[in-house]
C-alpha cells in the first residue's frame, strides 16, 4: 500500500500527467461537441443514422489522455536527470526504495489504473454535459453498460500505453504510434480490410466494448483487450527483471 501511495503521488506530482489529465477530460467533450454539431440538423429531423454513436465517439478517439499518462508514468522513470544530480535517473532511486521489482511494477501499475479511472469518468461527466447541452432533448440515452466499457477501455489503453513503454524504455516511440492511431489512421482499421483477424488488435476489440459498430460482443472485446495487456506487461515485467536488476 506505500509504494501504491507513493507512485500515485508520483505520478500526479509530474507536469506531463497534469497536461494528459487535461487533455482527458477536454479532448473527448470537444470531439462530441462538434459531432454533435455537425448531426444537430438531421438528428433534429429524424434522418440521422448515428444518435446512437454521438459522445461515444468522442469516447473512443479522446482517450489520448490516458496514452499520454500510461506513456509517462514508465518514461519519467528513465529520463536522464541534470548534472546537479550526476545524470541519474528516477528508476535508480524508485527501484532502491522498493528493492522488490515486480512489487514496484504492481504499484505503478495500479497506479495508472486509479487515475485513468477518476479520468475516464471525468471525461464521461464532460462528454455528456457537452452533447446534452448541444443537442437537448434530442441527446442519445447514455447507457450505463456502454459507459462502463468505455472506462474499461481506457483503463486498458492506459496499461497498454505503459507496457509498451515499459519495453521501449523511451515514451516517444509509443507516444507517437498510439496517438496516431487513436486519433489520426487506426492501423487496426485499415488491416481490418486485409484480414478479419485485426478485429482482434487491442483497440479494435476494446471500441466493442461501448461501440455499437462492433464485431465482438462487449465481454469478448474486454477480454481480447486485457489478454493483450496481461501478455504485453507480462513481456515488460521479463523484461525489465532482466535488464534493470543492476538498477
Amino acid at each position: 500500500m506505500k509504494a501504491f501511495k507513493t507512485e500515485l503521488w508520483k505520478l500526479l506530482s509530474l507536469p506531463g500527467i497534469r497536461m494528459a489529465l487535461l487533455i482527458g477530460v477536454i479532448a473527448p467533450a470537444l470531439i462530441a461537441a462538434l459531432d454533435s454539431l455537425a448531426e444537430k440538423g438531421e438528428i433534429i429531423t429524424g434522418v440521422s443514422t448515428r444518435l446512437a454513436e454521438i459522445g461515444y465517439i468522442g469516447l473512443a478517439l479522446g482517450v489520448q489522455g490516458a496514452i499520454v499518462l500510461g506513456v509517462l508514468a514508465v518514461s519519467s522513470e528513465y529520463r536522464t536527470e541534470s548534472s546537479e544530480a550526476d545524470s541519474g535517473k528516477q528508476i535508480t532511486t524508485s527501484l532502491t526504495a522498493v528493492p522488490a521489482r515486480l512489487r514496484y511494477l504492481l504499484a505503478k501499475a495500479c497506479a495508472v489504473a486509479m487515475i485513468s479511472l477518476v479520468l475516464s469518468v471525468a471525461a464521461i461527466l464532460t462528454t455528456v454535459s457537452s452533447t446534452m447541452l448541444i443537442l437537448g432533448d434530442h441527446s442519445p440515452a447514455f447507457e450505463p453498460s456502454r459507459l462502463i466499457g468505455a472506462v474499461c477501455y481506457w483503463v486498458l489503453t492506459a496499461l497498454l500505453a505503459m507496457g509498451i513503454t515499459l519495453i521501449t524504455r523511451s515514451g516517444i516511440i509509443p507516444l507517437a504510434i498510439l496517438i496516431i492511431n487513436s486519433s489520426l489512421v487506426s492501423f487496426s482499421f485499415i488491416l481490418s480490410k486485409v484480414t478479419p483477424l485485426a478485429y482482434y488488435l487491442p483497440d479494435r476489440a476494446g471500441a466493442d466494448m461501448f461501440m455499437l459498430d462492433r464485431y465482438s460482443p462487449p465481454l469478448t472485446g474486454g477480454l481480447v483487450m486485457l489478454a493483450w495487456v496481461v501478455v504485453i506487461f507480462g513481456a515488460a515485467a521479463i523484461l525489465f527483471l532482466r535488464r534493470d536488476i543492476a538498477s
